[in-house]
């Protein structure tokens, strides 16, 4: 039998469930998860493989219309998934609007690649409802082939993954077979630190922070790693650190618990906040933090 192999690449608007789907195929927390929008940020490659496949997944953040560099850089990330993909998973969910960043969904009517259109989170609905959503994406997208599923339920989720090893093409593996993502260990570290952000701070505050992971040494039975969170304003910085650190060390301990849990190994973890004054829309600081498009 012929090698198949190809990008499978996941786009949609923001909370639909995206990087839940992602981790589910490929069996590993990879994107990180939080309730609000926005919290995917560059595009993630996880790698599945089989005797005679290797699929390319690629978590790509949520579809917004951009209002600082920042989030022209992170829609640069779609624009680039749906250009190389040899499948299109597009993301929907029972709850948001069919109008919702239109422009978008004209793109993806217009391209020539496959698209399997995923109505996510269907428990939330009965039938009857579920079959007039169907059928109003008919007419929306109506070369998809739809898949009504439940990532957080791993409903249906067995037919979408054969529907897309039918439809990739012959090719060799683009990666060595024991790969699982084109992304480094310390851009992990990362986003583990920016997932707690998310979840422990409120309003504009995540959004205004970025992490680099500025240490990594690792020995024998202990990771070392030192990390600076970066905000915008002087006064996030206050913020983020809390009366006496008491924030940034709860930030810190739930961190270092799912960064031991990644690599299977005592880690220390020092973390330190620093202003750099508008990073979000400056050019060279956004380059630094991976945002450059090639």
């Amino acid at each position: 039998m012929a090698h198949k192999a190809g990008y499978v690449n996941i786009i949609g608007n923001p909370n639909v469930g995206k990087s839940t789907l992602m981790n589910g195929f490929v069996g590993e927390k990879l994107s990180i998860i939080t309730s609000k929008a926005q919290t995917t940020r560059h595009r993630i490659l996880g790698i599945v493989n089989g005797e005679d496949f290797q699929i390319l997944y690629s978590d790509t953040p949520g579809i917004l219309k951009p209002i600082y560099q920042l989030q022209k850089s992170m829609m640069k990330f779609v624009d680039s998934a749906i250009s190389d993909a040899d499948v299109i998973l597009y993301v929907t969910d029972v709850v948001e609007t069919f109008d919702k960043n239109e422009d978008y969904i004209k793109k993806v009517e217009k391209t020539s690649v496959p698209v399997l259109l995923l109505i996510n989170k269907i428990d939330l609905i009965d039938q009857e409802k579920l079959e007039r959503l169907v059928d109003k994406w008919k007419d929306i997208l109506p070369n998809a082939q739809i898949f009504p599923v439940s990532a957080l339920n791993d409903f249906n989720i067995e037919s979408v993954l054969s529907r897309i090893l039918e439809m990739l093409p012959e090719s060799p593996p683009y990666f060595p077979k024991d790969t699982l993502t084109d992304k480094t260990e310390r851009f992990f570290v990362q986003e583990i630190i920016r997932e707690k952000i998310f979840l422990n701070y409120k309003k504009e505050i995540p959004y205004s922070v970025e992490v680099h992971a500025e240490e990594f040494k690792e020995e024998e039975k202990i990771i070392r790693m030192r990390a600076i969170i970066y905000v915008s304003r002087d006064s996030q910085k206050g913020i983020i650190i809390g009366h006496q650190g008491s924030a940034l060390k709860r930030v810190g301990t739930q961190a270092r618990k799912d960064i031991e849990k990644f690599f299977g190994k005592q880690v220390f973890l020092q973390m330190h906040v620093k202003v750099m004054k508008d990073w979000r829309d400056k050019d060279i600081n956004l380059k630094s933090f991976g945002y450059e498009q090639k």
